[in-house]
């Protein structure tokens, strides 16, 4: 094939399975509303099997509806026949994928399902098959042709397939309210996770560690202290122990400029007064666009009484993989 016939080939398959979900989209009826309400009611879990490339677009629909507010796995229906079966419980629903509906493994499992009185939900592409008729309700997931020229390999089923899992999933994901901090707890090691997970306080650096003088405390001392906690920058507070100001690096070469004497000059007269600061419970995502607007590499955390509980540094959320 030359070039050209490659390009022209991949169109084509492409243009078929573009087909395929538009012939889907337009045959939805209330079979949809029917699995989803069953779903919608399952005390279980929804237990997804398939054989052959069916189960391998399970495996993705089950991942789907965890990672979305419907705790489901994949179990393979021939494994099931040998003890796997014991994982489906009374209060589960089976969601069974075969194209043809007509799956040797899965038709095994039928009278086990219907014994246990677990709900049937079934995708396949004819709805006159044993499967199709053993369950409470089937989605029709028929195609045309296969964008296999031979018209064998699962290509247009199996992305029809897939599109309707996708579709079910996030009805589901609609229905329940689910947020993109529920998201979030099902993702905790991803980068949307931790955005939307963790906050100013789970990062900041609080105790002895946050560098506080008072507004009387002489510059020198200010700076000694600046020096020692390493944030490039101390908390100012009053007698009550509230924040007044901040006295940074920048404040310092300002002073320099300015040739004011270091050696004389008490915390108060020089410090940046009114700093901006964060609550603790504020998300560490937040904060640092808050840092990056303004221009700044350390945060302030108080208290509802103005207090300094916490500083945040721009390497904190470097380290917690924010940025």
């Amino acid at each position: 094939m030359t070039a050209k016939e490659f390009l022209s080939a991949a169109r084509r398959t492409i243009q078929m399975e573009i087909e395929a979900l538009n012939a889907l989209e337009n045959r939805l009826d209330d079979s949809v509303n029917v699995a989803g309400q069953i779903i919608m009611q399952c005390t279980g879990r929804v237990v997804v099997i398939g054989v052959g490339k069916s189960g391998l677009i399970g495996r993705k629909i089950a991942a789907t509806l965890s990672s979305t507010g419907t705790p489901s796995f994949f179990v393979h229906p021939g494994e099931a026949s040998h003890g796997d079966f014991g994982m489906i419980t009374r209060g589960d629903v089976v969601l069974a994928i075969s194209n043809s509906g007509a799956s040797s493994e899965i038709v095994t499992l039928l009278p086990l399902i219907k014994r246990l009185g677990t709900k049937l939900i079934s995708f396949t592409g004819n709805p006159n098959s044993a499967i199709a008729e053993a369950a409470e309700v089937n989605l029709d997931i028929s195609v045309a042709t296969e964008a296999c020229p031979l018209n064998l390999a699962p290509t247009s089923s199996t992305t029809v397939t897939l599109a309707m899992g996708d579709a079910l999933a996030v009805a589901l994901l609609e229905a329940r309210g689910f947020t993109a901090e529920d998201f979030a707890f099902s993702h905790p090691g991803g980068s949307l996770g931790k955005k939307l997970l963790l906050r100013v306080g789970d990062v900041m650096h609080d105790g002895k560690e946050i560098p506080r003088v008072k507004a009387m405390t002489p510059l020198k001392e200010a700076l000694a202290e600046m020096t020692a906690k390493g944030f490039g920058m101390t908390t100012v507070v009053n007698a009550q122990d509230q924040l007044i100001g901040i006295f940074t690096d920048g404040d310092l070469r300002r002073c320099v400029d300015r040739n004011l004497d270091i050696n004389t000059l008490t915390v108060e007269k020089v410090m940046t007064a009114s700093p901006r600061t964060v609550n603790k419970q504020v998300l560490a995502a937040e904060a640092l666009n808050l840092m990056e607007t303004h221009k700044i590499t350390a945060l302030v955390v108080e208290n509802d009484n103005q207090a300094p509980v916490g500083v945040l540094h721009m390497h904190d959320l470097l380290r917690a993989g924010i940025i």
